[in-house]
């Protein structure tokens, strides 16, 4: 098993990298330290002023190779555009680091009439990265990180009822995206072998982040209280850090990592069965050939 022996960082210099989720959390955590070992950076957030402010203090840290994109990834045609934005720029793409994600109390719909936290936890992260992946691909050695979390090992896919309309809890729908993500990664690393790229799969641990804002004033005191006991964001984002700018993990791929060592997931997350399912059915919900 591979584990961290340093944090590395030769690897990424030079490295065209995308971070979703940037301006906040461990995404934020991730572009500030990936900046300092001098990526390429292209930041996705929702809030532009927010990003500026980010590319500005990475710019000042002495990387002036950074720049922003904004998008809303619960909506699909923000995602496809975001892909086509980032391809016309010519550039290669090394690095996709997956990192945005919602957790909600309450049922939500996106733009696309889907509910949000499987829109935006899971479907966004397939489909930027197909839409990405043939640059990826021309780029390898390339790296793409899913970021998991080890709730999904409470979870199991309700295919009739993916988006909780006839039953929905908060957590039990944050843990089932985070099912797909690992589920995701392992069929991806599957189609990708041979190609240079790898895929890999992140837990953070419990992080001090804004996850839980969204959900009123009750759960974001309680979610306030309760970060005084999690991980900062610093020390949470140290895993994905290391997949992403770590030499030892050259032609690592398929695998789940806590504490920047490889992780035994669940037992349904390794049902190649499910993995194919789960890959036709968000193909179908995202426009994509089920291929």
């Amino acid at each position: 098993m591979a584990s961290k022996q340093s944090a590395g960082g030769d690897w990424i210099r030079g490295k065209t990298c995308i971070i979703t989720g940037a301006t906040s959390g461990i995404g934020r955590a991730s572009a500030l330290e990936l900046g300092k070992l001098g990526a390429k950076l292209t930041l996705v957030c929702r809030n532009r002023e927010r990003g500026e402010e980010l590319v500005r203090e990475i710019q000042r840290a002495g990387n002036p190779a950074v720049e922003l994109m904004v998008a809303d990834l619960e909506s699909q045609a923000q995602v496809r555009r975001l892909a086509a934005d980032f391809l016309a720029t010519k550039q290669p793409l090394h690095v996709l680091m997956n990192n945005a994600g919602v957790f909600n109390m309450k049922r939500a719909l996106t733009s696309d009439g889907l509910e949000e936290v499987f829109a935006v936890n899971h479907l966004a992260y397939f489909l930027l990265t197909l839409l990405l992946l043939d640059r990826i691909k021309e780029s390898a050695p390339a790296r793409i990180i899913n970021v998991s979390s080890d709730l999904h090992q409470r979870a199991t896919l309700k295919f009739d009822d993916l988006g909780g309309e006839r039953s929905y809890g908060g957590m039990s729908s944050y843990a089932q995206s985070k099912l797909a993500n690992v589920l995701f990664t392992y069929e991806l690393a599957r189609r990708l072998a041979g190609t240079g790229v790898t895929v890999n799969c992140v837990h953070p641990g419990a992080v001090a982040t804004n996850l839980a804002k969204n959900n009123g004033a009750l759960v974001g005191a309680a979610w306030k209280l309760a970060g005084a006991f999690m991980k900062s964001p610093a020390a949470g984002a140290r895993t994905q850090i290391y997949l992403a700018s770590s030499p030892e993990l050259e032609g690592i791929t398929g695998k789940y990592f806590i504490d920047s060592k490889e992780a035994r997931s669940s037992a349904e997350s390794h049902d190649a069965g499910i993995a194919h399912r789960l890959w036709e059915v968000s193909a179908k919900m995202t426009g994509l050939p089920a291929t």
